[in-house]
């Protein structure tokens, strides 16, 4: 499971000129299953992600998570952090979880975030969507959970 973390001032994803999902201060998280993911996988990478100190504390130091700022999470499935570009210019996606199980990974990954932290938005899962954001920092972390 691959994660992009984001630190943010504020985030929203559109999907046909509609918002569907937003945040103020928090952590937008663009999420991919692959392969052989299973539930535990994203149990450890939620963790990891609620637990991060990368939020500043009144020293100016990376110190706080996003549930010590009490902030948001939006959650946008991002199959496209699988690609393989190893064999040309055009991506592969093989990496990547089949549809459906992308599809349980993040509903999954989303029910667990909601039941662990009061301010959880998101995307559609394989929607065309519009991610607006402003980077706080700019602070951009890349995560990757294996078994």
């Amino acid at each position: 499971m691959k994660a992009i973390l984001q630190r943010v001032a504020n985030a929203r994803v559109d999907i046909a000129g509609q918002t569907v999902g937003a945040i103020d201060a928090g952590l937008l998280v663009l999420l991919c299953a692959e392969r052989g993911d299973v539930d535990a996988l994203a149990d450890r990478m939620l963790a990891k992600i609620l637990k991060l100190r990368i939020f500043s504390d009144e020293a100016g130091k990376m110190n706080r998570s996003v549930q010590d700022i009490g902030g948001g999470l939006l959650v946008v499935s991002q199959f496209t952090l699988a690609a393989d570009v190893s064999g040309g210019n055009r991506p592969s996606f093989t990496l990547a979880a089949p549809p459906d199980e992308g599809r349980r990974l993040y509903g999954y990954f989303v029910a667990q975030a909601r039941a662990a932290h009061p301010v959880v938005a998101t995307g559609e899962f394989g929607a065309d969507m519009q991610v607006h954001l402003v980077n706080d920092g700019p602070v951009t972390i890349p995560l990757q959970m294996s078994a």
